[in-house]
């Protein structure tokens, strides 16, 4: 069997190789690339493989765009990290798919099902209606936000918030500059819109951006105390059942 590896994580990919050849150390490693320029490339120039390691996300775009740049007919099997937008469409056109960080097991299971294929069946599946179920998929994040200001509208871009506030029915977007808006919207409408890589809710009153964090104390136990900027003038708690994903989303930028 010849393989080729689409994976721009040197490390990843070196560990790819390892336990590819792990299953079987007959198989033919052809080539490891890292862009999806270096693919097209690659790919126009050389024999097909009987079967492509893909990640999904390269440094210069996504993976599935090699093949509206080339024409493909092997089988893929797509390496990503948890995206439900892209294991959706995997599943809706039966495109094998491996979650990272990939372990042994999983690794020989799509091997072992893919040698077990018919001939018949060992061809690339519906890459391009993947690629475009992905982006149709794929959720836009409010930009902006218009606000009645007296007789005018005032629009903000939703970069320009530090926070929201909820208080006694009325939601407030406190700007970066100082300035405060009232907004027509619920904290729980501002969620379900906002990017949640940029804003987390904390506790019931306030969705905070990530930008307006200047310090994070340790404060009662397990909760944290927030100093932000700008001020809101009294204590910001994260709630104790909001204090784990808050951790994981300064971590990684998403909840």
């Amino acid at each position: 069997m010849k393989v080729v590896i689409i994976e721009d994580e040197a490390l990843a990919a070196d560990q790819m190789r390892e336990m590819i050849l792990e299953y079987d150390r007959e198989i033919q490693i052809l080539a490891m690339l890292e862009s999806v320029e270096e693919s097209v490339e690659w790919f126009r120039k050389n024999s097909h493989p009987d079967l492509i390691f893909l990640d999904i996300q390269l440094e210069d775009g996504i993976s599935f765009s090699i093949f509206d740049k080339v024409d493909i007919n092997c089988p893929v099997i797509c390496t990503t990290a948890y995206d439900e937008y892209a294991i959706r469409a995997f599943k809706l056109k039966s495109i094998d798919y491996l979650l990272k960080p990939i372990e042994q097991d999983d690794l020989d299971d799509a091997l072992k099902k893919f040698g077990e294929m018919s001939p018949g069946t060992k061809e690339q599946q519906y890459i391009r209606d993947v690629y475009r179920q992905i982006q149709s998929l794929q959720k836009s994040y409010r930009q902006r936000f218009s606000v009645k200001v007296g007789q005018k509208i005032r629009t903000f871009k939703t970069s320009e918030v530090a926070w929201f506030l909820s208080d006694d029915g009325v939601t407030t977007a406190k700007l970066k500059d100082g300035k405060d808006y009232v907004v027509d919207m619920s904290l729980g409408q501002l969620e379900e819109e906002m990017d949640p890589a940029t804003l987390f809710r904390i506790n019931r009153k306030m969705l905070i951006s990530v930008d307006s964090i200047e310090e994070v104390h340790i404060y009662s136990g397990s909760r944290l105390k927030l100093d932000l900027q700008p001020d809101p003038g009294n204590d910001v708690l994260v709630s104790i059942d909001r204090v784990t994903g808050f951790k994981k989303w300064l971590d990684d930028g998403r909840d």
